[in-house]
């Protein structure tokens, strides 16, 4: 700690993202990465971008992006703002969107990256417990409030609240905005994004990060009424000007034309996944529902810390979170069917069932 930093630096409690470890034998199933490679239109595009172009200042509008994703969400383009990754569209949503003096209210276990904002905008909140079940109750997003943000499927649990559930929640939440955020939306959820022209508190945001195997490139985007849309590009306009780079905008736009490839690599994350929900099932852990690309899961009767310390041994890296109410469990990306076969082993060595 310096004597230069100012006192609000001091306070600040800073997100701390998973970890990238740089182990030589690694199986990295701890940060929800996408197994298979971005597009190869996607890659295409951005190699031709490689040019004299680049001494150019790139799009501050990003309105090609925009455009792709309006088409594919069949919304338009004024109701679209992208930025450098998911987490800058939720930093201007907190800073221009969320009333401050009121308290936002999101899930007790849910993206740990929500309080770390609350602290550096100074918006007070209110983490709401899940039930029993790991699942979120429209009926305790009530009241006094100041906003509403949750991930939809959660995060780190993968469970998903369907969309009559999110309308029950906008229909008595009529005077804030309500942000869903849906980075892992397309392994087997359905976007709100079909919801926005009837909520114009609505506002949803989404990351090529996960499906579209391009979390190198930071690129976020959210979709809402025109007015919202607005507010986030009088932040961005504020802030940085030039959010996405030239070769971020010529990748991502082409990964939104290449739709057969997406559902190719979003299939096939999908038919894995459930091939590691029976396979953990029968080494005796509990696995909560999930449509994300992710599991969350505990043992019946082994440490979670203990179960990941001795993954690691193998390096298999896994995320293991030490909130109290989730301390027994881990969070297991789903990789590939190479990568799950490894996991297993080692699984199989650290509790010692190995046949």
């Amino acid at each position: 700690m310096s004597r230069f930093w100012s006192p609000f630096v001091k306070d600040l409690v800073p997100y701390v993202p998973g970890e990238q470890p740089k182990l030589q034998k690694l199986t990295k199933l701890n940060t929800n990465e996408n197994p298979y490679g971005p597009s190869p239109q996607a890659l295409a595009a951005m190699q031709q971008g490689l040019n004299d172009d680049l001494r150019r200042y790139p799009d501050p509008n990003s309105d090609q992006l925009k455009t792709a994703i309006a088409d594919y969400h069949g919304v338009d383009s004024a109701q679209v703002f992208v930025g450098n990754g998911s987490d800058e569209v939720l930093a201007h949503i907190f800073h221009g969107l969320f009333q401050h003096g009121k308290p936002l209210l999101f899930p007790d276990i849910t993206y740990s990256f929500y309080p770390v904002y609350c602290g550096l905008y100074g918006i007070p909140f209110e983490a709401i417990p899940l039930d029993a079940s790991f699942q979120i109750r429209v009926s305790d997003y009530t009241g006094m409030k100041g906003g509403i943000i949750f991930p939809n499927p959660n995060a780190p649990t993968g469970c998903f609240l369907p969309l009559a559930e999110i309308e029950r929640l906008l229909a008595v939440n009529t005077e804030t905005v309500v942000v869903i955020d849906e980075a892992y939306v397309d392994f087997g959820g359905e976007s709100a994004i079909s919801l926005v022209n009837h909520y114009p508190n609505l506002l949803v945001t989404q990351t090529l990060s996960k499906s579209r195997s391009l979390a190198g490139l930071r690129v976020g985007f959210a979709v809402g009424h025109p007015d919202l849309i607005e507010a986030l590009d009088r932040i961005k306009n504020s802030f940085n000007s030039y959010p996405l780079d030239r070769l971020a905008q010529l990748g991502a736009t082409a990964s939104f034309a290449d739709q057969a490839y997406f559902e190719q690599c979003q299939q096939a994350v999908i038919t894995e996944r459930e091939n590691l929900v029976q396979h953990l099932a029968a080494l005796d852990f509990e696995v909560l529902p999930s449509l994300a690309n992710f599991v969350f899961c505990r043992h019946r009767s082994r440490d979670a810390a203990e179960l990941a310390a001795g993954l690691r041994e193998d390096g298999v890296i896994v995320r293991h979170f030490k909130q109290t109410r989730v301390a027994q469990y881990l969070r297991i990306t789903v990789g590939r069917p190479e990568e799950s076969a490894v996991l297993f082993e080692s699984l199989q060595r650290v509790l010692g069932t190995t046949r």
